[in-house]
């Protein structure tokens, strides 16, 4: 068993050569070795929970609300646990608090908006706005992991799945949230007339 010291070495060592060429012929190691095409499902779903990572940091740039910034990053640090997880398959599996947590949140910050009757065009505030895209592709991160959980069994298709779900009824809250607190209103979708 490694010394903490020695883990520390190696961690240090772990991101140091960023170019490695490794992934030029359309290939990339996962965290256990192996080796996937840039295509596979597996690499699709990795790269869809990065995506909305980043996407919740453009997010988390924009925000003037402490609270808020603070739960985007719990969010940003839940996803990359999950994207670690993925890159080694077999391993890991979701925080089991991590469902209910979003759970409360979504009723601690509904509780405090005008009760939604109709369908809203995403947008208002420009950080509201930011929070609408982080939604949506979340529910595309969510897309990516179903189809993974219904490619492999060793994936933890459930709660992982709750969780992306979940994840993204809360930016849809927290998008009206920030909308309220900038004074922005929200836009109404005008069906189209038969």
């Amino acid at each position: 068993m490694a010394s903490d010291k020695e883990g520390n070495e190696q961690r240090k060592k772990r991101l140091t050569r960023i170019v490695t060429r490794g992934g030029d012929k359309g290939n990339t190691r996962l965290g256990d070795g192996s080796t996937r095409r840039k295509s596979d499902v597996r690499v699709e779903a990795i790269g869809q929970v990065d995506e909305l990572n980043s996407c919740l940091g453009v997010l988390a740039s924009q925000l003037r609300n402490d609270e808020i910034e603070a739960l985007v990053q719990g969010f940003q640090n839940t996803l990359f646990d999950l994207g670690a997880d993925l890159a080694v398959p077999g391993r890991g599996g979701l925080d089991p608090g991590a469902i209910q947590r979003l759970e409360a949140i979504a009723q601690d910050h509904n509780r405090e908006l005008p009760e939604l009757r109709e369908f809203i065009l995403p947008g208002g505030s420009e950080v509201a706005a930011f929070c609408h895209l982080a939604r949506t592709m979340c529910r595309r991160a969510e897309r990516a992991f179903v189809r993974l959980a219904d490619s492999e069994p060793d994936v933890d298709g459930a709660s992982v799945g709750i969780y992306l779900n979940r994840l993204s009824d809360v930016l849809f809250i927290l998008a009206r949230v920030l909308n309220a607190q900038d004074g922005a209103s929200e836009i109404l979708w005008q069906p189209k007339k038969d």
